[in-house]
This record gives C-alpha cells, sequence and structure tokens, in this order.
C-alpha cells in the first residue's frame, strides 16, 4: 500500500465545486449523515439529557472490576490465516494473511483532551502498546477521543514508524501533527490496496469533533479488510443506517463483523450516532450475517459514555442473537485482551 498525505484511490472523488460534492459533502468543506433523521442533538437535547439524569438517576453499574480479562494469544510473525484480539472498547487488533492491522487503537487511560477530566477507563487495554507485534496499518474510523488518543498515536508512531495509516478525509493534519508519516485519507467506498490486503473506506453514521470548533471538518467511517482468503468489517463508530446491506454485497461476504454495542442511552439523544445492542445484530443480518460469519461487539466495557449500565449491551446482544436463532459459537463476546481465530 502506498502512503500518501491526500486521498485518492478508486471511488467518490469531490472536486472544487459544491454541486459535484457526494451526499455526505456538506459545504465549506464539512461532512455531513447523508440520510433523514439523522440530525444531531443540540445544546438544548444536551441540556434535556442532564435534567433528566439529575432528576431520574441512572441505573447501576456493576463493580468496576467485574469485566475479566485475558492473555492475548497473537499468532506469530507471517502466520496465515486470521486472529482478532479485542483490546478493549473499539480497539482490536486483527492478524490476516500475515500482517497485523490496529483498529481505532484507543489505549490510553481517560477518553479526553485532558488527563484530569473525562471518561477514564475501566479496564486495562488488552495489550499495551510494547506488547503488540509488529504493527503494519492502522486504521482510525473518526476523531473522538475515545478512539483517537494522542499519547496512544504518538506511543505508536514512535514503535512502529513504518507503519502505514489510513483515515478518513480531513484527518490526516491531525495524525501527522502526532508523529505519523505515512498516512493514506480515503473517503467512503475509497479502496487501496497492495501486497496481501486491500483495504476499503465504508460508510457510517456519525459525527466529528475534537474542540468546539472543528465539528464534521473529518469524515467518520468504517472499514473493510480484505485478504485472499478472509474480509473484515469494522464499522467503526456509527448509528444504524440503511447502508449496511450495501456494504455487505459490494465488500463481504465477511468472516468477522466488528460492530459496536455501547454507549446508546437514553435512546432518544443517541439513536443518530449509535447503535443499541438489537441494532448491532440487525446491521449484522443487513451485511450478509445470517448464513455465513461471526459478530465480534466492541465500543462496551471500557469507558462509561453514556446511561446504560456498562454491563447491560452484552447481554442485550446476546438475547437478540437467541431470538434471531443465530448459532452460539459466532457471537463472538470476548474479555478485554482475548483472541479468537479463523482457521
Amino acid at each position: 500500500m502506498t502512503p500518501t498525505g491526500v486521498h485518492g484511490g478508486a471511488g467518490p472523488r469531490p472536486d472544487d465545486g459544491a454541486s459535484s460534492f457526494s451526499s455526505h459533502h456538506g459545504p465549506r468543506g464539512r461532512f455531513r449523515n447523508p440520510w433523514p433523521g439523522t440530525e444531531l442533538r443540540g445544546f438544548a437535547g444536551l441540556l434535556r439529557w442532564g435534567i433528566q439524569r439529575r432528576l431520574r438517576g441512572v441505573p447501576p453499574d456493576p463493580p468496576v472490576d467485574s469485566f475479566p480479562r485475558a492473555l492475548p494469544a497473537f499468532l506469530p510473525p507471517g502466520r496465515a490465516g486470521l486472529a482478532v484480539t479485542w483490546l478493549g472498547h473499539a480497539a482490536t487488533l486483527i492478524q490476516i494473511a500475515g500482517r497485523n492491522v490496529l483498529a481505532d487503537p484507543m489505549l490510553g487511560q481517560c477518553a479526553s483532551p485532558v488527563s484530569f477530566a473525562g471518561p477514564r477507563r475501566w479496564v486495562p487495554p488488552g495489550a499495551a502498546v510494547e506488547e503488540l507485534p509488529d504493527v503494519h496499518l492502522i486504521l482510525l474510523s473518526h476523531n473522538h477521543y475515545d478512539h483517537l488518543d494522542a499519547g496512544s498515536v504518538r506511543a505508536l508512531a514512535r514503535r512502529f514508524p513504518s507503519a502505514e495509516w489510513c483515515v478518513p478525509l480531513g484527518l490526516a493534519t491531525t495524525v501527522r501533527a502526532l508523529g505519523v508519516e505515512r498516512i493514506r485519507e480515503c473517503d467512503w467506498w475509497e479502496k487501496h490496496g497492495g501486497g496481501s490486503l486491500t483495504v476499503a473506506a465504508t460508510p457510517a453514521q456519525h459525527f466529528s469533533s475534537r474542540t468546539p470548533f472543528d465539528r464534521n471538518r473529518s469524515l467518520w467511517c468504517g472499514w473493510v479488510v480484505t485478504s485472499a482468503r478472509h474480509r473484515v468489517f469494522f464499522a467503526g463508530d456509527t448509528g444504524y443506517h440503511p447502508e449496511f446491506a450495501k456494504i455487505g454485497r459490494s465488500l463481504g461476504p465477511f468472516d468477522v463483523q466488528l460492530l459496536p454495542i455501547g454507549a446508546y442511552e437514553p435512546r432518544w439523544f443517541m439513536r443518530p450516532v449509535h447503535m443499541d445492542p438489537e441494532e448491532a445484530v440487525r446491521a449484522f443480518l443487513d451485511a450478509g450475517g445470517r448464513d455465513r460469519g461471526a459478530l465480534l461487539p466492541v465500543h462496551w466495557g471500557t469507558f462509561k459514555l453514556t446511561d446504560e449500565p456498562m454491563d447491560e449491551p452484552p447481554r442485550r446482544v446476546r438475547a437478540a442473537w437467541e431470538a434471531e436463532r443465530l448459532p452460539a459459537e459466532r457471537l463472538w463476546l470476548l474479555r478485554h485482551g482475548e483472541t479468537r481465530g479463523v482457521d
């Protein structure tokens, strides 16, 4: 895969004329969700949420030490096949065709621009940066602090300087400032390949910002990683949207789908940006999972971001899975640090 600092490759390529922009390209260089009913709740909604929490409270959480950990069982260098290791939240190591691909590597302690405030990690990462095998490719879905952690990016850039980073449009400047050199920016549906792997950016329903002044100035996306034998879909951070079926038809079938299941309550506020567990199972089926592949639920059990109890997402996703009468062995509810493989 050839590195670059600008977007390129197959797929839609917006130019300077606003009339030619794809539907997720908004005016003045900003991005947007192109589907009806996906408008984000503004300050009034945030205020309403805060009042409701004060008046009604939130359900209790389990003890902080309630989530078990596992020791990773990384594939040795060059081993063919497919294995995934959940490192916590959305961070996952995908080992495919002898290559190591790291998705949304938030390995820090606090999902915040400052270390003294914001959601703190409940469970240590499944592996620290220095414990990871040689990483060849790193995927970022968007710029929120629970997915793009400055300290993690700097540490990864120092340890794996030859790794290529694939990021959505508008995000190269941010990661370059953190020490990354080999960057590929991608629009939705763009594919880039070389050697044993191809990656494609997929639509997602979310938003971006790292300050009060940069809302939606960079894109958000999911990723599909394809080798000669295997395909993995990492949906990034997303609400339920109508493109999952097209992703499955165009880029599948998938051996594993990594779909977010947490940070969904209150539903009236979070629905545009985060799936709940039932929607995640629906998205899995939309993308072709009825008869093939595993679901690896991510984006839960690591940071307290919203109102549902921290241990509720896995219970609900299991119930939704069983309601669809899907094989139990294809639901990979992993412990932090656990590795699961496909022959």
